[in-house]
Formats: C-alpha cells, sequence, structure tokens
C-alpha cells in the first residue's frame, strides 16, 4: 500500500482487509456529532484538465485540543455535480479523515470535463458540509479566448477583517493564486504600535507565538473559520503558497533569523509545513516530508497561460546586510547566493523555453522589483526580496532576456501594498525594453486599513523609473487575461477596522501582447 493511500480501501487494507465499515473499534469511529463538524468549510484546489483537489477538516470545536474529534480515523463521504443543486451527481467516493493529519480530507477528483465549473459537498453521518465550486482548467494547448482570476494574500487576523474574502468571492473567477502568509505567527496582541502610538486591534490572536504542530493547527483553524475567509475558499479552486509567516518572519533554509540552532528550528518547520498541507487543498505530490516539502508546481490553461508557481523561502541563502530593511551591502552580489536554488530555476528554465503559451506567468512570493528605498541619496533595498540577491535576480532576468521569452508576468504578495511597475537587468539604470511586468498585490489586512497616497511617495517613485503605480490600502487584484491584452484591476477597501469596507477598483493597468510594458487602462 502507498504511503499516500488515504482512501477507505487503503485504510482497510492497513487494519485487515476484512474489517467493515460498521465496525467500532480503533479502525473507523462512528460519526456521532452533537453539532456540525464542517465549521471550517470547504474548498478547492489545484485544478487540472480533469478535475482538482476538493478539502474539509472534520472539526466541530475547532479551537479544542483534537478539534473536539475523537482520535480515530473516521469515513467521509464526497460528492461533486454538475449543478448547485446535485441534481446531476457525476463523481461519489468515500475517503478517510485520519487523526495523524487532524482530521482533513484532500480528495483529488478526477474524470471531470474540461474548463467547466463544478460543485462539490462532504457528508459524515448526518452532518452535511455546505457547497464549494471549482472550475477545471482547459486541455493544454487549446485555444482560449479569456482567463479571469484573483490574487490575494497576507492576512494578519489581528489588523482587520477579511471584506475583501468577502468581495472576491462574488467574483466569477477561473481561480485564485494566495500568494502566502495565510496566517500569521506571533502571540496575540491587543494592541499594536503604529506612527499615532498604540491602537487596538480590531480581533485578537488566540494564545502566544506557535511552535507545536498543535499550535499551528490551532492558529489556522483561528483564521478559517471566519466566514468571509470561508466564502472565499469556496468560491473558486485555489493556487496556494506559503511564504513567512506559515513558519516564522523571514525564515529562509534553515535559519530563522532569530539564531535558533538549525536542529531545532527545522522541528518547528516540520510542524508548520504539516499544518499548511492540513488545511491548505493540496495534491499527494505536496505531502509533508519532514520539515520539507514539495510546492512549486505548473499550471497550464490551453494556450493562453503558463503558470509556474514558485517557492522562494526552501531553498534560498540567508538575507544580506543582516536582514534590516534599507540596507546596502557587498553581501547583495554574492556570486553564490541562492533564491530557487538551482533544481528549482533549472525546472523554471525549463518550462520557459519550452511553453508555447502566450503568457508566461511566475507567481510568488517576494517582490522582484528591484527597487531603491532611499528616496533621498544613495540607494539601498529590501534585502527580503529579489532585490538582495542581485545574482540570481540578474540570471532569471538575463535567461528571460536571451532567449525572448515574451509576455513574461510576475504576480508577488508579501509588500502590503499595491505595486505596479517592469523589470530590468537594473532598476537603477531602466536601458532599453522592458524584459517582463509585475504586479505586487497588498494585504488582504496585514497592516490595518492603509492609505490612498502618502506625501514621501512622490520622490519614492522618482527614485524608481520602473514603477509605475503604488498604493497601500488594503484588497486584491483580478486579472483579465487575452490572447491579445493583459489587464489587472487592483481593487481597495476604504477601510477594514469593521466589516462595512466599500470596495472599488483604484487603478488598471496593462500589458498589450508582444509590447514590453505597462500601461495604463
Amino acid at each position: 500500500m502507498s504511503r499516500f493511500d488515504l482512501s477507505r480501501r487503503g485504510l482497510l487494507t492497513a487494519f485487515g482487509g476484512g474489517l467493515a465499515l460498521t465496525q467500532t473499534g480503533p479502525a473507523l469511529a462512528q460519526a456521532a456529532f452533537d453539532v456540525n463538524p464542517f465549521r471550517l468549510g470547504v474548498t478547492a484546489g489545484d485544478p487540472q484538465p480533469d478535475g482538482f483537489v476538493i478539502w474539509t477538516r472534520l472539526a466541530p470545536d475547532p479551537l479544542a485540543w483534537g478539534s473536539g474529534m475523537p482520535n480515530a480515523p473516521m469515513a467521509v463521504q464526497w460528492e461533486v455535480a454538475a449543478d448547485r443543486g446535485f441534481r446531476t451527481v457525476v463523481r461519489t467516493g468515500e475517503a478517510v479523515a485520519r487523526p495523524e493529519l487532524g482530521h482533513s480530507v484532500h480528495v483529488e477528483v478526477e474524470g471531470l470535463e474540461p474548463a467547466r465549473a463544478y460543485f462539490y459537498r462532504f457528508t459524515v453521518g448526518t452532518e452535511r458540509s455546505g457547497v464549494g465550486r471549482a472550475k477545471t482548467t482547459p486541455v493544454v494547448g487549446a485555444a482560449m479566448d479569456r482567463a479571469k482570476f484573483g490574487i490575494l494574500g497576507c492576512q494578519a487576523y489581528e489588523s482587520g477583517y477579511y471584506t475583501a474574502h468577502r468581495k472576491i468571492a462574488a467574483e466569477d473567477l477561473d481561480f485564485i493564486f494566495c500568494y502566502g502568509d495565510y496566517i500569521y505567527e506571533g502571540r496575540g496582541n491587543p494592541t499594536y504600535q503604529n506612527a499615532a502610538g498604540p491602537m487596538e486591534n480590531p480581533r485578537v490572536h488566540l494564545g502566544g507565538e506557535v511552535y507545536s504542530l498543535d499550535d499551528y493547527r490551532r492558529r489556522y483553524s483561528q483564521y478559517t473559520m471566519d466566514v468571509d475567509l470561508q466564502a472565499s475558499r469556496a468560491s473558486a479552486a485555489w493556487f496556494a503558497v506559503f511564504d513567512d509567516h506559515e513558519v516564522d518572519n523571514n525564515w529562509v533554509g534553515e535559519i530563522d533569523q532569530d539564531g535558533t540552532p538549525s536542529e531545532i528550528f527545522l522541528l518547528r518547520r516540520a510542524a508548520a509545513m504539516q499544518a499548511f498541507y492540513e488545511f491548505m487543498p493540496m495534491r499527494k505530490s505536496a505531502f509533508p516530508r519532514g520539515s520539507s516539502r514539495q510546492l512549486y508546481r505548473r499550471a497550464q490553461y490551453g494556450n493562453l497561460m503558463d503558470l509556474s508557481f514558485l517557492d522562494t523561502r526552501q531553498f534560498r541563502s540567508d538575507q544580506p546586510c543582516d536582514d534590516k530593511f534599507g540596507a546596502s551591502c557587498a553581501a547583495i552580489d554574492a556570486p553564490e547566493a541562492q533564491v530557487l536554488g538551482q533544481a528549482q530555476e533549472a525546472w523554471l528554465f525549463n518550462n520557459l523555453d519550452r511553453s508555447t503559451a502566450t503568457w508566461k506567468v511566475l507567481a510568488q512570493q517576494v517582490m522582484m522589483m528591484d527597487l531603491n528605498r532611499n528616496s533621498s541619496e544613495g540607494w539601498s533595498v529590501n534585502p527580503d526580496s529579489w532585490a538582495g540577491y542581485s545574482t540570481p535576480r540578474r540570471h532569471l532576468l538575463k535567461h528571460l532576456q536571451d532567449r525572448k521569452v515574451s509576455n513574461a508576468v510576475v504576480l508577488t504578495g508579501d509588500e502590503h501594498q499595491n505595486f505596479a511597475g517592469d523589470l530590468f537587468l537594473d532598476g537603477r539604470h531602466p536601458e532599453g525594453a522592458p524584459i517582463a511586468s509585475e504586479f505586487v498585490g497588498t494585504s488582504i489586512s496585514s497592516g490595518g486599513d492603509g492609505v490612498d497616497q502618502k506625501p514621501e511617495w512622490a520622490a519614492f517613485m522618482a527614485a524608481n523609473p520602473q514603477l509605475k503605480f503604488l498604493n497601500s490600502q488594503r484588497g486584491y487584484l483580478v486579472c483579465d487575461v487575452t490572447p491579445e491584452r493583459w489587464q489587472t484591476e487592483f481593487k481597495v477597501l476604504d477601510q477594514i477596522h469593521n466589516r462595512d469596507g466599500v470596495l472599488t477598483t483604484r487603478a488598471k493597468y496593462a500589458i498589450e501582447a508582444g509590447k514590453p510594458g505597462l500601461v495604463e487602462a
């Protein structure tokens, strides 16, 4: 039996093939609940032409030890239908929610039709989940006239409400890319410090900083109990990646920036990797292996888009300049520095070189524009971005340039601000045509309400001619892609300190196929 065989047949094989589902005992617990156990909702992810992953987690008491579940596996039934009313059910099956995985369920549904929407739900005993919706991708290479998808991430629970998730759930999207920071690992704080002094957090984390698997599970549960987040997760299939706060702030490789011995930090990283898998709609290929996991992967949308989802944390070398924001030092140009690592970089280059899609998309976590963070004199960078790693950054952009990879688009998060700009080998001297363009999405909530513009930004924009747009309100991005044109809308909220925030489109920027560089739409 495969180590990843979580089906009923696999479970019964493990405990003896003659075991009946209705028996009590150590193999399968009886499904009887006082409250609905689907309190963390449902979601889908990693769509392909013939299916996608559907996810749920049994948790009648999500914040309790073990989420209120018996310490035993339990059978869960699932259905996929062609309509929301489930009049035409096209696939059914049974999965096992295992205590080793926090009673989470990951079903890789197959045999569906390409490029169409389906609906799914779960049942355990007499209890039924809500309904989720997901679209399969088109057949690879098939002619496509349009794709529309969302980009979001950075959702510090304490900083504000998830109005943006509720709003994006109302969009008719093919998928959502979550660029990471789904949770934040820090201890609960009733207040935070900003320029105006101490401010009260709208919500507060339960407990202290998270370290153990149980800690991470509880933190994920607190976030995922939010009904607006559940609506977003159920509205479209997600492609999810992690950034730093799913483990610890600004971690890279085996380094946590706090001086923790690597062997100790890797124990924490292993707990974090398992919790991420348990709460995300990931395929078996992403199953955690100790402190590591396979995160980078590829998705193809007909002949329109080729998306490479990257991992800029596990294989990266330590940040230069002691990881001080706005610093400058010789280590930025270290020839041995890595962001993707050699294996992932080779995989990416191979994808880019072989792709025949119109748009080549790099969906990742940290900014690739090498912005000058010093708008007066001199030059300094964010060392936790690609700007702190000039050698691998130049290597990637030079590959795009030399191989004439057309229509390359980079999608990013992390900064808690909206940015739109073009990519050059050296942003201080942006010579010739742009090699690619980058859209950086703001946060769902991290940073609080935010502002539209700050007085000092005029000088910042002047110091960075490759930058076309900057804004720090909360929200998300919507990308509308055709063979002729890529358009990104920056959708922002006026506030998130209560749930009544008003959503508007702050800006639109576009790229014409075959014409490098952003234009305001």
